[in-house]
Parts: C-alpha cells; sequence; structure tokens
C-alpha cells in the first residue's frame, strides 16, 4: 500500500490524500463501514459499493476467526471471495473484542487467553498467530494484537499495558515480514499506538511504532471512557509527531462530530458500529441533527428523511414511512436507516475533503458540528 497527501488545511492538522492498495484507491479521511463477521449488517455490497460510495470495509478477526473460522476462509480464497467484496478489506486484529471479554480472558508475555462469546470454547491469540489468522482472512491491510487500555486505566496500568503491546507488536512485525501473502495480493501492516491518556505513553508509543517504518499507522484506546476533550488533547498531541506521509486511523470512533474534529487534528481514518446500530434502532443522523424515527411527531411528516442528503433512501422515502416500518416492526426500517446513516457518514467525510481542498475547512466544521449535535 502506499500514500499521497493531496491537500492540506492551513489552519488545522486536516489532510486530504490517496491510499492505493491492490484492491483499489481509497480516497481520505474516509469512513470505512463495519462488516465485523463478514457483512455490513442489513446492507447489501451492491448499496455499500454503488448508493453509499464505500471504497473499503472492516472485517474482525476475533467474529471471522470463531465463525465461520479461517478453514472456511482459506478453501474460500479469502474474505474477498467469500463475501463478494472486490474493494479493499482492513481486519482489526481483536483486540478491542477481546479487552471488551474482561471477565473471559487473561493476558500473558505470550499473548491472550479468552473463552468465545459462542459457546465458551477456550482459545488463545499469539502475536504470530494472529498474523497468521489475518493472513488467511485476506486483508488488505492487517492490525497489530495489543491490548485496548481502558480509558480511565491509572498511569501504572497504562505504562505496564503499553509494554505488553509493544512486545507484541515487534514479534508480529517479525512474524509478518517472515511471511508472505496467500492469495496473490499485497498486505500492509499498521502498528497501533497506545498509552491511554498520558502523553508520555503516546510519546513512546508513537516513537516505538514508527521505528518500525510500516505503512500506516493506528490510534487506539481512545473513546473507551475516557472524556471526549481528552481524546481530543491526545489527537492534537498526537498530529504533529505521527510521520506526516503515513495515513492515521483513529479506531473505533465515533459520533458525525467525534469525526469532523479527528479531521481537523489530522486524522485520515475512521471506523465505527454507530451508524448501522444505531439505524437498527431508529436513529438517523442528519445535516440538521439527530433524529428518533420511533417518535411520533414523524407520523404525519412526508417529507425526504434528509432534504440535503443525497443517497437513494434520502431522495425515496419519507420520514412518515420510515416511521411507520419502525412501528409496525418491519426489518425495512431498520435497513434503510442504516443505509441512510452509513451514507451520511461517507458524505461527510467527502464534504471534509472537498472542503479541506476549498481552503474552508475549519469554518465549514465549526458550522457543521453546531448543526450535527442538534436533537430534532
Amino acid at each position: 500500500m502506499t500514500f499521497e497527501l493531496t491537500s492540506t488545511d492551513a489552519l488545522s492538522g486536516a489532510r486530504c490524500g490517496r491510499m492505493h492498495t491492490d484492491h483499489g484507491e481509497i480516497g481520505t479521511p474516509v469512513f470505512m463501514p463495519v462488516g465485523t463477521a463478514g457483512s455490513v449488517k442489513g446492507v447489501y455490497h451492491r448499496d455499500l459499493a454503488d448508493d453509499i460510495g464505500a471504497e473499503i470495509i472492516l472485517g474482525n478477526t476475533y467474529h471471522l476467526y470463531l465463525r465461520p473460522g479461517t478453514d472456511i476462509l482459506n478453501r474460500a480464497g479469502g474474505l474477498h471471495k467469500f463475501c463478494s467484496w472486490d474493494k479493499p478489506i482492513l481486519t482489526d486484529s481483536g483486540g478491542f473484542q477481546v479487552f471488551s471479554l474482561a471477565e473471559n480472558r487473561k493476558l500473558t508475555a505470550e499473548g491472550v487467553q479468552f473463552r468465545s462469546h459462542i459457546d465458551g470454547s477456550a482459545h488463545l491469540f499469539t502475536p504470530e498467530n494472529n498474523v497468521d489468522i489475518q493472513r488467511m482472512i485476506g486483508a488488505d491491510i492487517v492490525m497489530a494484537l495489543d491490548e485496548c487500555t481502558p480509558g480511565d486505566a491509572g498511569y501504572d496500568y497504562a505504562a505496564k499495558s503499553l509494554k505488553l503491546t509493544q512486545s507484541w507488536l515487534a514479534r508480529c512485525i517479525r512474524h509478518f515480514d517472515e511471511t508472505e501473502p496467500l492469495y496473490g495480493y499485497s498486505q500492509s501492516f499498521f502498528p497501533i499506538v497506545q498509552g491511554c491518556v498520558y502523553k508520555d505513553l503516546r510519546m513512546d508509543a508513537v516513537q516505538d511504532a514508527v521505528s518500525y517504518g510500516r505503512e500506516g499507522y493506528a490510534i487506539g484506546g481512545l473513546a473507551v471512557g475516557e472524556p471526549v476533550e481528552k481524546m481530543y488533547e491526545i489527537l492534537e498531541f498526537l498530529d504533529p509527531i505521527l510521520p506526516k506521509d503515513k495515513p492515521r486511523y483513529l479506531m473505533g470512533v465515533g459520533t458525525p462530530a467525534n469525526i469532523l474534529e479527528g479531521i481537523s487534528r489530522g486524522v485520515d481514518m475512521f471506523d465505527c458500529v454507530m451508524p448501522t446500530r444505531n439505524g437498527r434502532n431508529g436513529m438517523l443522523f442528519t445535516w440538521k441533527g439527530t433524529m428518533n424515527m420511533k417518535n411520533r411527531k414523524w407520523e404525519d411528516d412526508f417529507s425526504p428523511l434528509d432534504p440535503d442528503g443525497t443517497s437513494f433512501v434520502d431522495k425515496t422515502y419519507t420520514k412518515a414511512y420510515v416511521r411507520h416500518l419502525f412501528s409496525a416492526g418491519e426489518m425495512l426500517g431498520a435497513q434503510i436507516a442504516s443505509e441512510h446513516n452509513l451514507a451520511f457518514y461517507l458524505e461527510l467525510t467527502k464534504r471534509a475533503r472537498i472542503h479541506i481542498a476549498a481552503g474552508d475547512f475549519l469554518q465549514w466544521k465549526n458550522a457543521a458540528v453546531k448543526e450535527l449535535d442538534i436533537r430534532l
């Protein structure tokens, strides 16, 4: 994978770029829909590519390893062929999922022992077999195995956690460089910068990660319990010390406002389950604020879902109809809401690119954030 910067904003850290992979190009800043188990919930790949405009999606190593399993994925020729998606895929190593299983996992120098949330069976992720699993999944971008430190962790715990993550990173990279892709196209590797809310630990993490000279760098351990102001503070701290010529990926973040604030602090790549998860529960993100489609106020509102939206569902369905679908328990309601939200997130990053190139990003962002935080 290669990356080129195409525009930068003079008044903030915002930047535009192009990532080049064997499965296609990706414009940045970019939002990546989350396809945890090889499926972006409720959305056809046709719509993901053609209407929503997704250029890359995520898969999750933890979930894909448990089901359908690496044997099936390997026999299928990798996740791209298995799920019929011919654009880039990034895989999260599963560190966050294991982090969320706190009562069912044990961290050691060797790796992390955990129990499946499906059947309680015991498993072990090591840096080496985690790389092998992601090789078999066939992601274009492979992530390091790390410990996702809680946002409220004390300094001593965060420092110990970072040392473990760094020791695993060295082993991940060694094994990645000693192995080859399985399906005839190249794979890239991103270290994950941890360190909780402590700037000296984040500096240590950046220096260690950058020493390996990889194709890009992820920022982990944010939006996991710390105040949002602290997240922005850490991003501002990291912006000038991360390589300018490599993409930065903020993992698992977040709201539309979070994404715009992240872009203004030099972040290029984002992912979050919020568009589909919130959509399934009736929450729609729009350019005028968020709507709860289960509210009675939309019962006889025959205006488009989002007059400023550009997707097929925005042009086709009314608020009253989608409110009816949720009231009747029709699955189409969740599908429409999920597609709308994903299209909104992709349009958000697309418009950010336009304003960065035009030189008025900061003014546009500040105005947009005020609108996006309104509850309609």
